[in-house]
């Protein structure tokens, strides 16, 4: 009866309304419209369903106001993982190394079942990389390289920027491929029909890849390094605004979690991969200026500008694209939760991958280039004869190998602690290094499955298990 009652009324309404649409129109005077227009209200007639429509809405502006934190705690535990990574090729790897030697010179009096391990050979094979890139880059002239940008016109290395952006992400795709078909290469089991063309090749083009990639980033530090010192303060905002450029083509386009995870792990690249390069800046001013600290005060503006640009840009990307794709700031701590899965990988007894490989395929971030680099730039920055260069290098490679040591132990709890969490919110209270396979690969069935059985609504765990920077999905790559 209430039902039709409210029927009934709503039909008299509308036909009232009718009636008084036809008609003639009433004349108003000035004071009566002016009346009208302050004290008039609103027809709230609340439904469900405006209910709901004003709820996601605010719910989409906490959301925008979350992401940054959310975005900057994972970037912050990626750039962690790549330094770790990074410091990998000046600590470990050169005792590693040198174990694996030893091991060769002491085969023929204790006769090992083989003469190297898997691991052994990867070690060797990019301590060989690095002293061979090393030398032939440290051929390069770097004040000649210097003079020749700068002379450029605003218009040219505003193009050779960007040039050097796009290049770097091509050589980084191509680059890890390149490393594992030489390490595959080297320790694949020998076969009566030989389906490679060998180990000295595939060596040689990983090598001339560092090279290359090395080269372009070197480029990229000394463009930068020309646009902070130029009096032309237009070349330097040319650089800084090119960074906006990054929300044109992100911010405005569809995105599910899959693209989102890949454009987090490149943003984290990036990060890590600017910091690098600003290095690469202080150093070589400092290094003209024969180490004078005044000098420092006035790079420090324009570094910080440099920096907050990019995190501002990486803010109001992350922000909108959660906004415009109904997508949870909580996803950030699932992509977390992935990442610390690839450590805790790992630390097993025997991985199918280290660390530094994980990092690689999963972030598109490869260290020997940036090693290469940052190696010869310190040996011209700092006296290389004498004894107080080795007292320098022996003290610089202690500090160093104390940090990566701390700092693994630190992500490697942080690691378990965050997988920890992430399975008490979903029910499951296992350990994160317990019941898990021996296997490094992100690609294992078993993490897929485990992933799917903790995911969360919505939350494609098997699908972002499997994903790497340069895996193609949902048709295209970020």
């Amino acid at each position: 009866m209430d039902e039709l009652r409210e029927q009934r009324e709503r039909v008299a309404e509308a036909r009232s309304l009718a009636d008084e649409m036809q008609s003639p129109p009433k004349t108003l005077s000035l004071s009566s419209f002016l009346f009208a227009e302050l004290t008039r209200g609103y027809l709230s007639q609340p439904s469900d369903n405006a209910d709901g429509n004003f709820a996601e809405r605010r719910e989409r502006v906490y959301t925008f106001m979350k992401t940054p934190r959310e975005l900057e705690k994972l970037i912050l535990f990626g750039v962690c993982l790549c330094m770790d990574a990074f410091l990998f090729v000046f600590t470990f790897l050169p005792i590693r190394a040198l174990l694996a030697v030893c091991r060769i010179l002491s085969w023929p009096y204790y006769k090992h079942k083989r003469l190297l391990e898997p691991s052994q050979t990867h070690d060797l094979l990019r301590a060989a990389l690095l002293l061979c890139c090393c030398w032939c880059f440290l051929k390069v002239d770097g004040s000649m390289l210097y003079h020749m940008v700068r002379g450029q016109s605003v218009i040219k290395i505003y193009v050779m920027f960007n040039i050097l952006d796009i290049g770097d992400k091509l050589l980084a795709s191509f680059g890890q491929d390149t490393l594992d078909a030489l390490y595959w290469t080297a320790t694949e089991k020998h076969r009566r029909k030989r389906e490679h063309v060998g180990t000295l090749p595939h060596f040689v083009l990983a090598a001339v890849y560092i090279l290359l990639h090395a080269t372009l980033v070197f480029f990229q530090a000394i463009t930068l390094n020309v646009a902070i010192n130029s009096h032309n303060q237009s070349l330097f905002t040319i650089v800084v605004s090119n960074q906006f450029v990054e929300l044109k083509g992100s911010a405005f386009k569809k995105f599910e979690k899959n693209n989102l995870f890949q454009m987090s792990c490149s943003d984290i690249r990036e990060r890590f991969h600017q910091g690098i390069l600003l290095l690469v800046v202080i150093l070589r001013n400092m290094t003209d200026v024969l180490w004078d600290l005044a000098h420092l005060r006035e790079l420090v503006l324009p570094l910080a500008i440099v920096c907050g640009s990019e995190v501002l840009v990486d803010w109001i990307k992350h922000a909108f694209i959660t906004k415009f794709n109904s997508i949870t700031s909580t996803v950030y701590r699932e992509y977390t939760v992935i990442l610390a899965r690839d450590v805790t990988d790992s630390k097993h007894h025997l991985p199918a991958a280290d660390h530094c490989d994980l990092v690689s395929r999963r972030m598109g971030f490869i260290p020997l280039p940036l090693a290469v680099l940052l190696i010869r730039v310190v040996c011209n920055s700092i006296p290389s004869s004498g004894q107080w260069s080795i007292c320098f290098l022996v003290i610089g490679f202690l500090c160093l190998l104390s940090f990566k040591i701390l700092l693994g132990v630190v992500l490697l709890g942080m690691s378990c602690s965050r997988i920890n969490t992430f399975n008490e919110n979903n029910g499951d209270m296992r350990s994160p290094l317990r019941h898990r396979p021996q296997s490094g690969l992100p690609t294992t069935p078993y993490i897929a499955h485990q992933a799917g059985r903790h995911s969360t609504a919505g939350y494609q765990a098997p699908n972002l298990q499997t994903i790497d920077r340069f895996t193609m999905c949902s048709n295209r790559i970020v």
